[in-house]
């Protein structure tokens, strides 16, 4: 029990200055007292529940997902009897199936086959994603439910990544970003205190495509609405330069921009006009170099979300993989749409459903009220402790201190963010803290009830001691590491605090205190001690 070698105790006091000196600029910070600048700052980020910022949800449409879906299949079987030489007809999405005619009756089984591997794929519930039917020369694809819940949730997920890489680019700290439901997303930014900006770019699909015009189109029909067969009409992004009219291009053949690598807001050369410059990965900068070089001297529209920006003529191929787009943009709203095509473009438009912003005034109430809780708990611990147990309590109690600055000192080195469950999960973790001092001194009461000396009583009251306080808190590790798995947000936040805070407590109650006991009977060896 007397027996602390140098380099444990130094071991001990090193870890608990250091992870205490990195609780000050917390606490300064709380305080509104400056941190000096020439000194590291680690600071914990506070939650939006206690900082404030914007709350946003986000919903996307099942029935796109649908057409989405339908519009993909259609292409993937006009590819797939092109590569086998089966002629079809006009392919349909209609009545959310995808259905044609064979030109030459005679090969419709030949149709089925090279069609057979596109069904063959299963969902997750290990049903078919596609019911394939043949009537006479007419073949229909039809979805399954099954099919169809998968791709939703694929969607969603992709999306859910695209909104964070999105979110991650724009510098903010520690955003919650979760599903909520079959088709929203909720995020949460502290801080933010104008959502306008984040709203511009999550509601943004960032959609790149490069389609041919159509030139055969009738001006007329295309006034009257009417595109042609295998083209479609799409809106100008900027009218007042471009016309309210519509441009016709052709549905199929394009470039989408799911192939690139890089995206720069810069400007251009001559007139000094924002523009985003784009380069491909090596497959997209083969696939744009042939589409620029069949079709030179041809117009070709660079759409965005469903809208074209510009239909440039095609002058020259363009081999290089890069490209530039411009479209009447700023610099925020060209740096905004970089940062949107190098994340990745959403799978499904999001639609913003619910907004509000969190006051900085309301966070600060609840830290003065989480603070008042924590402060008057504490001071009641230790007046309780220190009545109790003496001598023995007043090292509980600076060990109960410690704990708290070493907690914020942990969450701050490791850029945890606090919010208001976490300060519910601090104010547990000093009840189990004290737990642990208490559960130590009565077992030392026992030992020297059975007649003891003091150095074996106490040796056996922190050895005894320890093996339940161990035991007591391997447990609620394993719930808090459960709850950081499985919860999102605050029951995050509150793990985190939980398991912090369980790790500090037996640091301190177990090992900082023993070493204080164990100089204090070195020192004064005792014939008896006052519990």
């Amino acid at each position: 029990m007397l027996d602390f070698p140098l380099w444990r105790r130094l071991t001990l006091w090193a870890i608990t200055i250091v992870t205490c000196l990195a609780a000050l600029p917390s606490i300064f910070a709380v305080s509104n007292v400056p941190w000096p600048a020439q000194l590291i700052d680690p600071k914990v980020n506070l939650g939006l529940d206690l900082a404030g910022g914007s709350h946003i949800l986000l919903e996307a449409s099942a029935d796109q997902i649908r057409r989405q879906r339908l519009d993909t299949m259609a292409e993937d079987v006009r590819n797939r009897l092109r590569q086998a030489k089966i002629a079809v007809g006009d392919i349909s999405t209609k009545d959310g199936t995808v259905s044609f005619m064979v030109t030459d009756p005679a090969k419709g089984d030949a149709a089925r086959e090279a069609l057979q591997t596109l069904t063959s794929g299963a969902s997750m519930s290990g049903q078919r994603d596609w019911d394939l039917k043949v009537d006479g020369g007419k073949i229909v694809l039809a979805p399954t439910e099954a099919g169809i819940k998968q791709a939703q949730s694929m969607a969603m997920d992709s999306a859910t990544d695209v909104v964070r890489k999105r979110i991650d680019k724009m510098g903010t700290r520690e955003p919650t970003i979760i599903r909520q439901g079959a088709n929203r997303i909720v995020v949460q930014v502290p801080g933010l205190k104008d959502p306008a900006a984040l709203k511009a770019l999550l509601g943004q699909t960032a959609k790149l495509e490069f389609k041919m015009v159509d030139l055969t189109a009738d001006p007329t029909l295309v006034a009257q609405g009417i595109a042609p067969a295998g083209s479609e009409l799409l809106p100008y992004a900027n009218p007042e330069k471009d016309g309210t009219g519509r441009l016709a291009v052709r549905r199929y053949g394009g470039i989408k921009g799911d192939q690139l690598t890089n995206a720069v807001a810069s400007n251009d050369d001559r007139t000094n006009e924002p523009v985003v410059q784009i380069t491909f990965d090596q497959a997209g900068g083969a696939k744009f170099a042939r589409l620029t070089t069949e079709n030179v001297g041809k117009p070709f529209a660079i759409v965005l979300d469903g809208k074209v920006l510009s239909a440039p003529n095609i002058q020259e191929p363009i081999l290089g993989g890069q490209a530039r787009i411009s479209g009447s943009f700023t610099s925020e709203s060209a740096n905004q749409l970089a940062i949107a095509l190098v994340s990745g473009a959403l799978p499904v438009d999001l639609k913003v459903v619910e907004e509000r912003s969190v006051g900085p005034d309301l966070g600060a109430d609840s830290i003065r009220k989480g603070m008042i809780a924590m402060g008057v708990g504490t001071l009641a611990l230790m007046i309780f402790i220190a009545v109790t147990y003496g001598r023995f309590g007043m090292y509980a109690n600076a060990a109960l201190a410690i704990n708290g600055l070493m907690i914020l000192g942990i969450m701050s080195l490791l850029d945890a963010t606090l919010t208001l469950p976490g300060i519910a999960g601090f104010v547990l973790t000093i009840g189990a803290a004290v737990d642990a001092n208490v559960l130590i001194n009565e077992r030392i009461r026992e030992e020297r009830a059975r007649g003891r000396k003091v150095v074996q009583a106490v040796d056996m009251g922190y050895k005894e001691a320890s093996r339940a306080i161990f035991d007591a808190n391997i447990t609620n590790i394993i719930a808090a590491v459960l709850m950081f798995l499985i919860g999102s947000g605050p029951v995050r936040g509150f793990a985190i605090v939980l398991m912090i805070g369980i790790g500090t407590s037996v640091f301190t109650a177990v090992w900082l205190t023993r070493m204080w006991v164990a100089g204090y009977l070195r020192r004064n060896r005792p014939s008896d001690i006052v519990l």
